[in-house]
């Protein structure tokens, strides 16, 4: 006893001391700057690492490494050190023999160039972290990194001629000048907009002993309807089968209407919601709830008045999808159940649950318990048998919230009870063969446990890679081992496990299922190409004469095991395509062999000037079920606009809420106004490119709008993504086709476009966002910045959606909620800085103009 107190102790001091031997990461303050785009008058960028030592120790000249994150490739280095590449997007910094520390006081510029361009502060490297030769298993984050601006022309022009800088204020002014403030009595109170509105004289006064008229037929949307009003009205209102006399009464009525559609009608005999569905009932209630004061959500109100309404409606798509991302960055269950109450409010009615990737794996299989022990966790490693490495900036720490994490089964049943509610159907997407990663290395630990219990078959049972493959890629982000080898029989195995463990889940949740999205994008080329496995494979299958036939291989085997489950095929676009010879080039068609089989795809690429901008129709002409997710319109994680401050990617579009209101979903050529860039779109990129026909028509099955997390950390940062763009995506979805998308005359278009356009800004500043500041306690979207210019010696500005406060300081300062409110033009000079507020009080970034 007295010895094992003593090794005890002797180790504590042992691990004391050598604590104190590790340098002092914390003195180390690293700043990151873009030094020039277009380095070399190439598609590359220059930047670089300035390492300061603030401590009083010299910073060594060997034992260490600095590990971070970074989505482009680093092609060379400077500053006596090297940059290398790991996997994915972790790269490593380390010190070379001529390295001479760092003096106290000194600092380090490392140089280095990187492929493509860099734009805005989430293109930095992130999650920067130290690994000490020493303490080979602890990693220690830099708390002190800044990252550097951009603010010269070289610095953020992606080339020569680039035509787009940074936005700027008055860039802004000149984009708002078309957006007039309509009175209050103006604007439609229902969104999205009915297929019917008329406002008729009077209104209903609702206060707490309303009572809501339902049989069992509706009990579901009764029940949801009493729980909302007792948030409004601290009361929760009686469901009862027959009108009370003398009652207010809210009355749900079943009639012979298509199975979405409902009627709308409040007079002085009270609410009626008429529909032959549940479905249609909810869609009614949400409309009901449109019609309260936007405000109606920040207190308990003792009663609310709703104007006297006759409203018929139905969906223009029965598929109104969003699609989160919960792998590459976490969101929380609670998140989740937020996010499904905006879909529903919104009448969005699929929730598309990206749940794996190479980054993370955040479902429960309870079969496969190693899918989350090892897949859904990020930290360092490299070896990836404990837990996956860090990426986009996640850090060397398994506890990160973003980094780590997965819903348990219970969890998953909530949301998916909590879905069904709110008639949201949830399509969980099990990303393969490409995408892999987390799921490849979970069934590699599974695999190596077994092995040194000597239970050979049960490891191999599930594994997702042929041991003996000596192919090489690398996939669009980075990675050299994250494709499943289609070629190994226990592939599928390990799918049919996955499969039936979430079909269990949602029988016992009750939801309804009839697909599962097996994703299918970006396998990159090299796969497969060196496996022993796929030689063996082609011996004994002779329609497989090259790895291209791999993929209907696959798709088909996948296809029989959803079919056998009733469920069909659903996937990203390349599942539906076949590769073959067009004049002696390769060339990729919609694949004729799986028309037949009722396939649904998500058609991501219409990139404008990459050359598939007609992908979309081709497919759906072919006869695939099509769902539009077009990256030009539909990518919410692309960046609102060009600015160093914003957020986002922009590979695809720079996408602010006109976007997705601009996009006609029969006919996106027609109102495609930006390149990829920014730039005006040169219309002849459409030339040649295959129109949707009548029949192709029939296969748009519905619209969606995706949010990939790379750039996603937090619900704050999820929430200013995606909003206000998903009320543009609801509108495009749910609306009819808008009369500026049919006008074939140009200017008429654009003109009724521009006044639509006005319109709609109005519903959503002045009413939408208002209900988003109070709803669930608040949604964190954005807040535009104002525009501003200087005209005739004085300051005008304006906003992006009236019924935001702009306030302004001329002292330098930053404004706040008390600063004085901007009502018209100011004489002041000097610098003028404004800003937007919400009903809150909270802000979006400011904007500076210098008036002489």
């Amino acid at each position: 006893m007295i010895k094992t107190i003593f090794t005890i102790i002797m180790l504590m001091i042992s691990s004391v001391t050598f604590s104190q031997q590790l340098p002092d990461v914390s003195k180390l303050y690293i700043e990151w700057e873009v030094v020039e785009n277009n380095h070399q008058n190439e598609t590359a960028t220059l930047s670089a690492f300035t390492i300061t030592n603030k401590g009083k120790q010299i910073f060594p000249s060997s034992g260490w490494s600095m590990y971070f994150n970074f989505i482009r490739d680093i092609k060379s280095s400077t500053g006596s050190v090297r940059v290398e590449r790991l996997n994915g997007d972790l790269f490593r910094v380390f010190p070379l023999k001529n390295f001479e520390g760092i003096k106290p006081g000194a600092s380090l510029r490392i140089e280095f160039v990187s492929g493509d361009w860099v734009v805005n502060f989430t293109d930095a490297p992130a999650g920067l972290y130290f690994i000490f030769d020493a303490a080979p298993t602890k990693g220690y984050s830099i708390s002190h990194y800044t990252v550097k601006p951009s603010t010269t022309p070289k610095q953020y022009l992606r080339f020569a001629a680039d035509k787009i800088g940074l936005i700027t204020p008055e860039m802004l002014y000149e984009q708002n000048r078309i957006i007039t403030t309509l009175p209050e009595k103006d604007i439609v109170k229902i969104f999205p907009a009915p297929l019917q509105y008329q406002v008729l004289t009077g209104s209903v006064e609702l206060n707490a002993h309303v009572e809501i008229v339902s049989d069992q037929t509706f009990s579901n949307e009764a029940s949801y309807l009493a729980e909302t009003l007792f948030g409004i009205l601290g009361k929760k209102p009686v469901v009862v089968p027959t009108a009370t006399s003398g009652k207010m009464k809210i009355q749900f009525v079943k009639s012979d209407f298509p199975e979405e559609a409902y009627e709308l009608n409040i007079n002085d005999t009270g609410v009626t919601i008429t529909a032959s569905s549940g479905h249609g009932i909810f869609n009614g209630v949400q409309s009901f709830l449109s019609l309260m004061p936007p405000s109606t959500w920040a207190s308990i109100k003792s009663e609310v008045v709703v104007p006297f309404v006759s409203v018929k409606d139905e969906p223009r798509f029965p598929h109104r999808a969003f699609m989160l991302d919960v792998s590459r960055n976490f969101q929380t269950k609670q998140q989740i159940l937020r996010l499904l109450d905006l879909m529903a409010m919104y009448k969005l009615n699929v929730f598309h649950f990206h749940l794996t990737e190479d980054e993370g794996w955040r479902l429960e299989i309870p079969s496969l318990p190693e899918l989350t022990e090892v897949g859904s966790k990020r930290g360092h490693t490299l070896d990836s048998k404990q837990f996956l490495p860090p990426s986009f900036g996640s850090g060397p720490n398994v506890t990160t919230p973003y980094g780590s994490g997965y819903y348990t089964r219970a969890d998953f049943i909530e949301i998916l009870r909590y879905a069904t509610k709110r008639h949201i159907t949830v399509i969980t997407e099990i990303e393969t063969p490409g995408h892999a990663r987390a799921a490849v290395k979970s069934m590699d630990a599974r695999y190596e446990c077994l092995m040194k219990e000597g239970k050979k078959a049960e490891a191999e049972k599930y594994l997702l890679r042929d041991l003996q493959d000596a192919s090489e890629y690398r996939s669009v982000q980075g990675w050299t081992d994250n494709v499943i080898n289609v070629a190994v029989p226990s592939v599928y195995t390990f799918l049919e496990t996955v499969v039936d463990d979430v079909l269990a889940m949602y029988k016992e949740a009750q939801a309804p299922i009839n697909t599962i999205h097996f994703g299918g994008d970006e396998v990159p080329a090299g796969v497969w190409e060196k496996s022993p496995a796929v030689e063996q494979l082609m011996k004994v299958n002779h329609n497989i004469k090259s790895t291209d036939d791999l993929w209907y291989y696959y798709y088909g085997k996948v296809n029989d095991i959803a079919k056998k489950r009733g469920l069909t095929l659903y996937g990203w676009e390349e599942i539906a395509m076949r590769k073959t010879m067009l004049d002696g080039n390769k060339a990729y068609i919609p694949n004729p062999d799986f028309v037949r089989e009722g396939l649904q795809v998500d058609v991501w690429n219409n990139v404008l000037g990459w050359g598939a901008e007609d992908l979309a129709y081709q497919l759906a002409n072919a006869g695939y079920k099509v769902v539009l997710s077009c990256v030009s319109n539909l990518y919410f994680d692309m960046a609102y606009h060009k600015s160093f401050e914003e957020p986002g990617y922009y590979w695809g579009a720079f996408t602010d809420l006109d976007k997705p209101y601009y996009f006609i979903p029969y006919d996106y050529f027609k109102n495609s106004k930006e390149d990829k860039l920014g730039n005006a779109l040169d219309r002849k990129i459409f030339i040649g490119k295959e129109r949707l026909t009548d029949y192709g028509k029939k296969n748009i099955v519905g619209i969606q709008g995706l949010l990939w997390s790379e750039t996603v950390q937090g619900p704050d940062r999820m929430e200013y993504m995606i909003l206000p763009k998903m009320l543009s995506l609801a509108a495009r979805a749910w609306e009819k086709d808008p009369a500026w998308a049919q006008e074939k005359d140009e200017k008429k278009s654009e003109a009724m476009y521009q006044e639509a356009w006005s319109s709609y800004l109005n519903v959503v500043g002045q009413r939408e966002l208002v209900r988003l500041d109070n709803f669930r306690g608040g949604y964190h979207y954005r807040i535009p910045s104002p525009g501003a210019i200087v005209a005739n010696g004085k300051v005008l500005a304006n906003i992006q959606l009236p019924g935001l406060t702009i306030r302004y300081t001329t002292d330098g300062s930053e404004p706040t909620p008390k600063s004085k409110v901007y009502t018209g033009p100011l004489a002041a000079k000097g610098n003028v800085t404004l800003k937007a507020f919400n009903t809150k009080g909270r802000s979006g970034r400011s904007s500076t103009i210098s008036n002489p």
